[in-house]
């Protein structure tokens, strides 16, 4: 995972240092796609594939791939942040998450890793065996209150529906006067990363995709965090909903987030 990762990052640095002449086609509104992304994805195709023949692929521009009956799937945003990455912002990531098939039809994610390229830190896990940076072991933050917590999120855009900006606006609105901050920097994996190393206390967002968060909750879990969707369920990848934070405000950060969704 992180020598394809390095590998496709080394492109993406390239275009990235001169991302006023990349081509760009517009999916929708404030969601684009870039010629880097879709090079990347094909990078990491490749050298994922190669290195574990037969395992299956959800990727973020080609979709699903492989046998559907799949035990073994590579979840894979190759540039999370891609609006960041086509405004000259250095916060953008490559998320790369390995799933399992269980026994009861669900799955879970085995190994994580999120690579950002312009600082040079790779943020991995596996199951078990602990979060780190780089080399660095990593734990979440032991804030207890919040009014000492910084949590990010994901301002809602134009293509979020009305509900999901409806829920957002209801927990802003509650967490706002309580807490120290409250960050959208854009980049989801990366929010999920700094919650691993304790930067963020919590994150929540609504109506993300699997690709975007799959490696981040591994990493969160690995670090003595939780994340879970908004009533605790422990698959926030199937959903789109997830709420992750230290064990002290989880709760509390989770609470916020379904009287907000209840609310709207």
């Amino acid at each position: 995972m992180a020598n394809a990762a390095q590998r496709a990052s080394k492109r993406l640095l390239r275009d990235f240092n001169e991302v006023e002449q990349l081509q760009v086609s517009v999916k929708g509104p404030s969601d684009f796609v870039s010629q880097a992304d879709i090079r990347a994805e094909a990078t990491l195709r490749e050298d994922l594939a190669k290195a574990r023949p037969g395992y299956s692929f959800l990727m973020e521009e080609s979709g699903a791939s492989g046998s559907e009956r799949w035990t073994w799937r590579w979840v894979v945003d190759p540039l999370d942040g891609t609006t960041n990455f086509l405004h000259g912002i250095p916060h953008w990531a490559i998320s790369i998450a390995l799933e399992k098939r269980l026994a009861d039809g669900g799955a879970e994610i085995v190994a994580a890793l999120v690579y950002a390229p312009a600082v040079d830190e790779m943020f991995w896990a596996e199951k078990g065996g602990g979060a780190f940076v780089n080399e660095r072991r990593l734990r979440v933050s032991a804030r207890r209150e919040l009014k000492d917590a910084v949590f990010a999120t994901g301002v809602p855009f134009a293509a979020v529906s009305a509900a999901n900006r409806a829920a957002f606006s209801r927990t802003l609105a509650r967490l706002m006067p309580r807490v120290a901050g409250i960050r959208r920097f854009g980049a989801a994996a990366l929010d999920l990363a700094w919650v691993a190393a304790g930067r963020y206390d919590g994150y929540w967002e609504l109506g993300v995709k699997s690709w975007d968060i799959a490696a981040g909750l591994l990493l969160v879990r690995e670090a003595g965090g939780y994340a879970t969707d908004p009533d605790g369920g422990d698959q926030p990848q199937a959903c789109g909903d997830i709420v992750a934070a230290n064990p002290h405000l989880h709760p509390l950060l989770r609470e916020a987030v379904v009287s907000g969704r209840t609310a709207a």
